[in-house]
C-alpha cells in the first residue's frame, strides 16, 4: 500500500515556497506558503505547506494567529515551541516594520498621523490594546508604550500608570490610541468617560492630553474631532 505522508522534497521545485519566493518574490507567495517559510520543516505526516495551512485554518485565518500566544500555537498538532517562537519572531518583525519608518522622526500633525503609525499594529487584534505615544515640544514621538490589554471596562487604565510612564520619558504631552477588535471604531461611553479622567489628571500633572483615537479595521475616530474631550 502506497503511504499518503507527504513532505517538502517530494514536492515539485516549482510548487516549493522558498524557490517560488526566490523566482517570483514573496509578494507572489500565499499566506501559507510564507508562514511555511517560517516554519521550514513539516511533519512526517505533512509538508510545511500543509502544516502551514493546517495552521492558518485552525487559527482562524492570518488575522487571528497574530494575537495566539504560545501556549495557544503549542496546542496545535506538530506546532512546537520552536515553531511556535518562529511564528511569533515573524509577527513581530512585521509589527517593528510596520511602524519601524515613522519611529525617532514622526511629527504628529493630525490623527491620521497616529493613525498610518498604528493601524497595522493595532487593527488585527482580537482584544482591546491600550496604548500610549509620548510627545516632545515640537510634537514628536519619543515613546510607545502598551499600558492595558484586554476589555477597556474589565482592565481599567489607571491615569497614574500613563502619567508615571509619561513622566518617565519627559513627555509634553501625550495621545491615546487603542483598537476595537469588532472593527467598528465608535467610542464607547466608556471610552469617553476614561479619556475625561486622563485630561482631568494631564491638567494636574501638566501634561496634556492632545487626543485619545480608536483604531477599527482600516478606520479610526478621533475624539478630539469628535468633541467627546
Amino acid at each position: 500500500m502506497e503511504s499518503s505522508n507527504v513532505i517538502l522534497r517530494d514536492v515539485p521545485n516549482e510548487e516549493r515556497p522558498r524557490e517560488r519566493m526566490m523566482q517570483y518574490g514573496a509578494q507572489a507567495l500565499s499566506n501559507a506558503e510564507l508562514l511555511a517559510i517560517l516554519l521550514r520543516t513539516g511533519t512526517y505526516q505533512e509538508s510545511a505547506v500543509l502544516l502551514a495551512q493546517r495552521v492558518l485554518s485552525q487559527a482562524g485565518g492570518l488575522r487571528n494567529l497574530v494575537d495566539m500566544s504560545l501556549e495557544q500555537l503549542t496546542e496545535i498538532k506538530g506546532i512546537g515551541a520552536a515553531k511556535g517562537l518562529q511564528i511569533q519572531a515573524g509577527i513581530e518583525l512585521g509589527r517593528r516594520l510596520a511602524r519601524s519608518t515613522m519611529e525617532d522622526t514622526v511629527t504628529v500633525r493630525s490623527p491620521k498621523d497616529v493613525a498610518d503609525l498604528l493601524m497595522e499594529e493595532l487593527r488585527y487584534l482580537n482584544k482591546e490594546h491600550f496604548v500610549c505615544l509620548f510627545l516632545n515640544t515640537k510634537n514628536h514621538v519619543i515613546g510607545q508604550e502598551t499600558l492595558s490589554m484586554g476589555s477597556l471596562n474589565a482592565s481599567i487604565v489607571h491615569p497614574r500608570e500613563v502619567f508615571r510612564a509619561a513622566i518617565k520619558r519627559s513627555s509634553a504631552s501625550i495621545i491615546c490610541v487603542h483598537n476595537h477588535p469588532s472593527g467598528d471604531p465608535t467610542p464607547s461611553s466608556e471610552d469617553v468617560q476614561m479619556t475625561q479622567r486622563l485630561v482631568e489628571a494631564g491638567d494636574i500633572v501638566g501634561i496634556e492630553v492632545l487626543d485619545h483615537i480608536v483604531i477599527g479595521d482600516r478606520k479610526f475616530v478621533s475624539l478630539k474631532e469628535q468633541g467627546l474631550m
